[in-house]
C-alpha cells in the first residue's frame, strides 16, 4: 500500500500589512485634544499618553502654544489647577462649557 502524502498548499502566504508609522507628535496632540468632549478636561499627561508619548506632558504644553483650531482650554495641570498665564481666559471658556471651577483672579482649580 502506498502511503498518502500531504501536499503543501499552492497558495502563497498572505503578506503581513506594513506597520503603520506613528503620527508626528504635533498631529497626535491635535487629535488627542480634539477628542476631548465639550465640558470635560484632561491633564497634559493624559493627552501625552493618548498621543502615544507617555511622559511627554511638557511637550504637549509646547505644542498647544503653536497649534491652531484646537480646544486648548480643555487641557489642565494634573493637580486640577489652571496654568496662571492663561487661567482667566481658560476659566471663562471652561465655565461656558459647564465645567465647575473654584477660585478667582489667576488662581483657578477644576472641581472634581
Amino acid at each position: 500500500m502506498a502511503a498518502k502524502r500531504k501536499t503543501a498548499s499552492k497558495t502563497a502566504p498572505k503578506p503581513k500589512p506594513a506597520p503603520q508609522k506613528p503620527l508626528p507628535f504635533p498631529e497626535a496632540v491635535r487629535r488627542a485634544v480634539r477628542a476631548i468632549p465639550r465640558g470635560e478636561v484632561r491633564s497634559y499627561a493624559q493627552v501625552a499618553l493618548y498621543a502615544g508619548r507617555p511622559g511627554a506632558a511638557r511637550g504637549v504644553g509646547r505644542e498647544l502654544k503653536t497649534l491652531e483650531n484646537v480646544p486648548w482650554w480643555r487641557v489642565i495641570r494634573s493637580d486640577g489647577v489652571l496654568a496662571p498665564p492663561v487661567a482667566v481666559e481658560q476659566a471663562r471658556r471652561l465655565k461656558a462649557e459647564g465645567v465647575r471651577l473654584e477660585g478667582q483672579g489667576t488662581h483657578w482649580r477644576v472641581q472634581r
